[in-house]
């Protein structure tokens, strides 16, 4: 079974995560595609197993004659982001795309060339999308589909291999993919998350992150009689925003310049919050912008009373490029693997995070590969076979070369 064929079925089982749940995994229906994952790798004849946080592992044995080679581990994750709708997906496959505009089943959005550039380069590939009311779920489970692919063609092949192992997580969309992720279990030497874009995306440096919530306490009373007394939150939350930087957010920002991000503002006159993101690739500057948020607080504390404004901020994760660079061999194998097949490699810093971040602090040396796919986290999200087809290739590369390395 080819990879495409394999996302058509994953996408039409909801999976979409819960941000702010108590548990993992957030949303009890990732297990709708855990089991069936687990499932699927032990007909294909590997050792496989799901715990209770919907982690599936799965391991295939070494070729004989291979087994001091290094186990190399693909992880890829079973969410969809909670951004759009996840539910319902239907896909649509258009084969020998033309390369214009395409119109959105009869949603009234158009995938359209002004908004994605690259989208006149796919003219003549086979191009998977959505009716334009829910989001594909490409991102991961092309990751998902590619990787059992690999396994299929390596347990019928010849490929030489090291013993390869997997790792299908929950949660990776709200940031709680390796919670509970259990890194000696897995075995692996080193990994790589197929969790990016570009297929030939090969992407060892990310942001530095941190959440931080801005809560406003405000005081209400009638307003006939609010003269000197009314505080009004949402007011004061609005100001706040406002008093952020305006030149440094995602829409004003590129490369490793970093942004806040206002991910959400509610609220009414008696309590506020605002919800920001914070990123930058150097982690003196992401200090620099936690100091910055909690000075502005102060300031309006300052003007409206204490205790009006309060800011609690929270470590997500960390730039994996100082982690990596003590183990380079990593990149460059999947570099190599990668123009082997044909493809200029692409290593841009990504403005975004992923759990092969934390997993390389944690000790697994884990990039990110890309999957194909572009437009993530909503219904101008599309793929192409021709994309995913040479995702599987340079996995086949990546395990072919690990094969001729020693632990």
């Amino acid at each position: 079974m080819r990879a495409y064929e394999r996302l058509l079925n994953y996408v039409k089982i909801h999976t979409t995560s819960i941000d702010d749940a108590e548990t993992v995994p957030s949303a009890e229906r990732e297990f709708d595609l855990a089991r069936p994952l687990c499932d699927e790798l032990k007909a294909l004849g590997l050792k496989a197993e799901i715990d209770e946080h919907c982690y599936v592992m799965g391991w295939l044995d070494a070729t004989p004659g291979y087994e001091d080679a290094p186990c190399v581990g693909f992880i890829a994750h079973v969410d969809t982001a909670p951004d759009f709708s996840g539910e319902g997906v239907k896909p649509r496959v258009i084969e020998n795309f033309d390369g214009r505009d395409l119109p959105l089943g009869e949603s009234g959005r158009t995938l359209s060339a002004s908004e994605f550039p690259h989208l006149p380069n796919l003219k003549g590939r086979t191009l998977i999308v959505t009716d334009g009311t829910t989001l594909l779920g490409a991102d991961d489970k092309a990751g998902i589909a590619e990787a059992m692919t690999l396994l299929e063609e390596l347990v019928k092949g010849d490929t030489p291999h090291g013993r390869v192992a997997v790792c299908f997580t929950p949660d990776e969309e709200v940031g709680c993919g390796t919670l509970c992720f259990d890194i000696p279990r897995l075995g692996a030497d080193f990994a790589y998350t197929i969790d990016g874009g570009f297929e030939g995306e090969v992407v060892w440096e990310n942001f530095n992150a941190a959440g931080a919530t801005v809560s406003v306490a405000g005081f209400n009373v009638h307003p006939g009689e609010a003269t000197g007394i009314m505080k009004n939150a949402a007011l004061i939350a609005s100001e706040f925003a406002a008093a952020m930087p305006k030149n440094e957010t995602p829409a004003t920002t590129a490369g490793r310049v970093g942004f806040y991000h206002l991910t959400d503002l509610s609220g009414n006159v008696e309590a506020a919050t605002l919800r920001y993101i914070l990123r930058d690739h150097d982690a003196k500057k992401l200090e620099d912008k936690k100091a910055a948020i909690r000075s502005l607080a102060d300031k309006f504390n300052q003007e409206y009373g204490a205790g009006t404004v309060t800011v609690e901020i929270r470590d997500q994760y960390r730039n994996m490029r100082e982690k990596i660079e003590e183990t380079p061999y990593v990149v460059d194998l999947a570099i190599e693997a990668t123009k082997e097949c044909g493809i200029a490699p692409i290593s841009e810093p990504i403005r975004g995070g992923t759990d092969g971040a934390t997993l390389t602090w944690r000790g697994l040396p884990c990039p990110n590969l890309g999957t194909g796919g572009y437009g993530f986290h909503g219904p101008y999200e599309h793929v192409t076979v021709e994309g995913m087809d040479a995702v599987v290739k340079i996995l086949h590369a990546i395990v072919r070369r690990a094969s001729e390395m020693k632990k």
